[in-house]
């Protein structure tokens, strides 16, 4: 069987979005001709640890795992967090938009000492562990995944000792991700990103992205192919799954819940029908599921809501498809940020394969809004677009009221994990021929 070798920081028991695109590929690849080899870090520093994604690895698969020195203390030191807080999206604390002084000079040194990012310093001892590996083993295909892109660092120096086929998955930009501006970063370091950037995106033999818009910004950067894999949802998560009608008008979020993608415009709509409506107020429900920060709940609170919310911790993955059923409508917010038109998270391919109506506050052209559109799964609303909220909601509000249920569309079927990874086997044999 051909072997591939995958490069991905994240991996099992480690939660998160970032974990479950990969793992999932690894679940499918045998199934069609392809035998995985992952390579991580030993010691990652991760969102939260789910125990329950290492049931989706397959048997005997093999893993390699190299230590990884994480700048982390130098970090909490500055800043004094505790070991346990960890950060977030390049060392941006989540729970303020205006970060305190040393949080700013933490945002300076990860914006222009640690280039690519903070796990830079795991680039050359896994490119001398893998150097060795690769003389005793026969690999096929190199597969690296970012961020962090220190992982494209470590395939390009294996591309430029071995003829290898390399593959550069891109589950998010590098220079155009959402917080790269706010990183504070020097005009050599911007520089420098932009080289190593260029000089991943020209080196790989294939680039896959995870959406349309962002293959359309890489395309200004390179002339190598690139390929759309969006991530997915698995089928099995789903299969002995109790569908049920909700007993509130519940508007469910689950994972985090960041300032950036606080929908001021949607509670002030909610506020408005709750005043207005007194059935609407009665049925009316809020449930996150996951870290919000603390932002969106103060304006939340500002538009007399607080007493319809419900706040829960992170759950195992493998309970959220249970849990999605007590909602109506499943919430998704996308970062209100320059660039937003391209992010299209793990969440939302999940809330398609739950069959409840998703209610997307995006931008009006935008991979989400097309594959709403496409799969018929529920409403985009454009940010800002108040009144078209309001109408869409009490549009909404009235099927739920009548139990109307969501057409079944088969086009969801094409973003099921397994699917999806038989794309990945066809673009894996292409790239070796």
């Amino acid at each position: 069987m051909k072997k591939v070798l995958i490069i991905t920081y994240y991996w099992p028991p480690s939660g998160g979005a970032g974990v479950q695109r990969w793992l999932k590929f690894v679940k499918y690849l045998r199934d069609f001709g392809w035998e995985p080899v992952v390579y991580t870090a030993e010691n990652p520093e991760v969102p939260y640890i789910d125990e329950s994604l290492l049931e989706d690895i397959p048997n005997n698969i093999e893993v390699i795992k190299v230590p990884i020195f994480e700048p982390y203390r130098i970090y909490n030191f500055i800043t004094r967090k505790k070991k346990q807080d960890g950060f977030h999206h390049g060392f941006l604390k989540e729970d303020s938009a205006q970060p305190k002084f040393t949080e700013r000079i933490s945002i300076w040194l990860r914006g222009n000492l640690f280039i690519p990012d903070a796990r830079m310093f795991w680039i050359w001892p896994s490119y001398k562990f893998l150097r060795k590996y690769l003389l005793e083993n026969k690999i096929d295909v190199i597969i690296s995944t970012g961020p962090p892109h220190s992982a494209h660092l470590i395939a390009l120096k294996l591309r430029k000792k071995f003829n290898i086929p390399w593959i550069a998955d891109f589950r998010d930009p590098w220079t155009g991700i959402y917080y790269f501006d706010k990183l504070k970063i020097s005009y050599l370091s911007k520089k420098i990103h932009n080289m190593l950037e260029s000089s991943c995106l020209n080196k790989a033999d294939l680039i896959i992205t995870v959406g349309e818009t962002m293959k359309k910004d890489f395309k200004k950067l390179t002339s190598k192919p690139i390929e759309v894999i969006t991530n997915g949802f698995d089928h099995s998560d789903y299969a002995n799954l109790q569908r049920k009608n909700p007993e509130k008008f519940n508007i469910m979020y689950t994972g985090m819940f960041l300032p950036d993608q606080n929908p001021s415009e949607l509670w002030k709509v909610l506020n408005e029908l709750v005043n207005s409506n007194k059935k609407f107020a009665e049925e009316l429900k809020l449930t996150f599921i996951g870290k919000v920060d603390n932002i969106i709940i103060k304006d939340i609170e500002l538009n007399n809501l607080r007493n319809h919310l419900e706040i829960r911790d992170s759950v195992p993955h493998n309970q959220l498809a249970d849990l999605q059923q007590e909602a109506a409508l499943l919430l998704l917010c996308i970062n209100r940020i320059e660039n937003a038109s391209y992010i299209l998270t793990g969440k939302f391919f999940e809330y398609l394969a739950s069959g409840k109506r998703i209610l997307a506050l995006c931008p009006e052209e935008s991979d989400v809004a097309s594959i709403i559109k496409e799969t018929k799964s529920g409403i985009a609303v454009g940010f800002s677009q108040s009144d078209l909220l309001k109408s869409s909601i009490e549009l909404l509000f009235d099927q739920y009221l009548n139990k109307g249920t969501i057409e079944q569309n088969d086009a969801i079927w094409k973003y099921s994990r397994e699917e999806l990874t038989k794309r990945l086997s066809i673009l894996l044999n292409k790239v070796i021929n």
